[in-house]
């Protein structure tokens, strides 16, 4: 990216300071961060003893065949142990695990004593199934308490898992199931999904149909749904098999570097990737960046964490994290508006949740649907807000800490992936001032800058790559079965250095700004335009509540820029209004940046895990024939999008 990129034009002068008595009493002080860099090792080691170990570690880091890392490579433990039976133990076992909220509106409260019998109980199942240390199960599962259940039981017999998104196809779930070579399918008649039963084991059935050598299908029954197909001999009802077990598992201690699990991430081309996460490091920095980042106190705060569990989200800060920490935790099924658009709020407001991690996505979704809806509501529980998922604009930002924070709470905007299996990237609650709209700088113990193309590092105010300089505990492994893509995917651009695509800045303060994917950096008349920032001008404007922006192709320009925007509640479609948000685009970020188009849209489409499909985007602003839609939570948004199409480009 260029150093004459518009990166650096967008402008943040808001901070906001720790709330002095969460400074005071915060889990991670600045001190961290002197004692990281004085040895980033050591201070790896004494996370690493935050956990339980049947054999302690004495060596941190192997590093002599990069980039393949072995972290605490001679130590043993088992995760499953670390996340519920050590808190049982230490005398914890009366205190909830997870508040499980169903979409209909049913719950459970499962305490850390409750959750070690019946993950115990899964384990035995597991065992009694054939499954053994080293095999792989494929979890396809909807959000309920059985699916977290799921992964711990193979955590603690040492077979990897590979969970698959409760949404994605057959087709996708075959491929996977395929890849990992999985044994045992665990998945449910199905789950609620905007007020109706959706059902999953005909995708299971269909999958196993493609040729995956799968020998049992252990069965959740969620929806109680009849006519389900039944394969007699490898269809198990989960209730008929693992309510009978004993309660009683010894877990095994396996070598830090033994497979926890494999997380396929789709690409735009290629089959997918299966990000391969192990034991001991991947636990050690997903439990620590959990405490740190969202100063945890495992005695009074309610944590939620809004994601699924198919996603490393998911993963990392629903099941892994948060259990390893002892945490409360709240767990929903559902949608944000099922039944009504208030319904985060209610489960916020009924559990006294004061952590909550949603994704911008949503928070732009609250935006839209009006202030009135959180206001109703009382929220003075919450004391940290965070984000995840995609770079979040300013303005969201600020709507989230005043209108969910009530202008008093810490909003902490995380950066990390699947590959990196946890936070990388993001301000410490109790330390950090923040800045709206930016991840700010690594954490205590990670390496991370930006560079140019020439993989030297860009001075304050400039942009370019975003690039990992030194391993870190809860890294991806490789991919699953194939080294060699592992390299070249993360590891060829710029030599010794991790770069999985995302374009950054740095601002005049040195803070790191998310720019998207590489792929979403337009060249419009030979300037570098991050889609992330003209997004984040359009809906810093007030009769915009989100934004996507697109680069299409074009005969004078190379590209130019086309926006949807979908508009607040209050405001109506004008060619007026069309013209005062390209003007106000051009006097936030310059003359270059305007779009040349903007189409007002109902909605956007947007993948089940709320990511926006630019793809798609140009698709239509290009005038082609649309690509694969099937990922969507809606296709039919689409062809709303394609009505608008015929409107006349604006012109200067």
């Amino acid at each position: 990216m260029s150093n004459e990129s518009l990166a650096n034009l967008l402008k943040e002068e808001r901070r906001f300071a720790p709330p002095a008595d969460l400074a005071a009493h915060a889990n991670v002080t600045a001190e961290a961060y002197e004692r990281a860099k004085a040895d980033r090792l050591g201070f790896w080691a004494e996370q690493a003893r935050r956990l339980t170990w049947a054999t302690e570690p004495t060596e941190t880091l192997d590093w002599s065949n990069p980039p393949f890392a072995k972290w605490f490579a001679d130590g043993k433990l088992n995760v499953a142990y670390n996340c519920v039976d050590r808190h049982v133990e230490a005398g914890h076992g009366d205190r909830v695990a997870i508040h499980f909220e169903g979409e209909p509106g049913d719950s459970r409260a499962i305490t850390y004593a409750e959750l070690k019998d019946e993950v115990s109980k899964a384990a035995n199942a597991l065992t009694e199934l054939g499954v053994q240390k080293g095999d792989r199960v494929a979890i396809y599962m909807p959000m309920i308490p059985e699916t977290a259940v799921a992964m711990l039981a193979c955590a603690r017999i040492g077979a990897a898992h590979s969970v698959v998104f409760g949404g994605f196809s057959a087709d996708a779930l075959a491929t996977r199931i395929q890849d990992a070579d999985a044994k045992v399918v665990i998945t449910s008649d199905g789950g609620y999904r905007r007020g109706k039963p959706s059902a999953l084991k005909p995708a299971v059935d269909d999958a196993i149909a493609k040729g995956a050598g799968v020998e049992h299908v252990l069965v959740v029954r969620r929806t109680g749904q009849e006519d389900i197909s039944w394969t007699e001999g490898r269809d198990v009802w989960w209730h008929e098999l693992v309510d009978g077990q004993s309660a009683e598992h010894t877990p095994e201690a396996f070598d830090a570097e033994h497979p926890l699990f494999i997380l396929y991430t789709s690409g735009t081309t290629g089959k997918p990737k299966g990000i391969l996460h192990t034991s001991g490091g991947y636990l050690t920095q997903a439990a620590y960046t959990h405490h740190a980042v969202f100063d945890l106190k495992p005695e009074t705060d309610v944590y939620w964490c809004t994601a699924d569990v198919g996603w490393v989200t998911g993963h990392s800060y629903i099941v892994y994290g948060p259990l390893a920490n002892g945490a409360t935790q709240v767990m929903y099924e559902g949608t944000p508006d099922t039944p009504h658009q208030g319904r985060f709020w209610e489960i916020v407001q009924k559990y006294g949740v004061t952590i909550l991690y949603t994704a911008p996505t949503a928070i732009r979704t609250f935006m839209k649907w009006g202030d009135d809806i959180p206001a109703k509501f009382d929220l003075s529980s919450l004391r940290v807000l965070g984000s995840v998922g995609e770079p979040i604009n300013p303005e969201a930002w600020v709507w989230y800490r005043k209108n969910i924070g009530g202008d008093r709470t810490p909003v902490v905007d995380t950066w990390w992936q699947t590959e990196t299996g946890a936070m990388m990237i993001s301000p410490l609650p109790g330390v950090t001032e923040a800045k709206p709209g930016s991840a700010q700088r690594p954490l205590p113990g990670i390496s991370a800058t930006v560079v140019d193309d020439e993989a030297n590092e860009v001075p304050n105010g400039g942009g370019g790559y975003l690039v990992l300089t030194e391993p870190w505990p809860s890294m991806l492994r490789t991919i699953w079965g194939d080294d060699q893509r592992f390299i070249d995917t993360y590891w060829s651009r710029f030599e010794g250095k991790y770069f999985a695509g995302d374009g950054a800045k740095k601002d005049e303060d040195g803070d790191i700004w998310l720019l998207g994917r590489v792929d979403d950096v337009m060249l419009v008349s030979g300037h570098n335009i991050s889609t992330t920032e003209v997004e984040s001008a359009l809906v810093s404007h007030p009769s915009v509540a989100e934004a996507a922006v697109v680069g299409a192709a074009d005969e004078t320009t190379g590209q130019a820029i086309v926006a949807f925007v979908i508009l607040r509640g209050s405001a109506a479609e004008s060619e007026d209004l069309v013209g005062e948000l390209r003007n106000h685009v051009g006097a936030t970020l310059g003359p270059i940046a305007k779009p040349k188009r903007i189409l007002p849209v109902a909605e956007l489409p947007k993948t089940r895990s709320g990511k926006i499909m630019r793809r798609l985007l140009r698709d239509v602003a290009e005038n082609r024939q649309l690509g694969d839609v099937t990922t969507l939570t809606d296709s039919s948004v689409m062809d709303l999008i394609q009505s608008k199409l015929p409107a006349a480009p604006s012109e200067d």
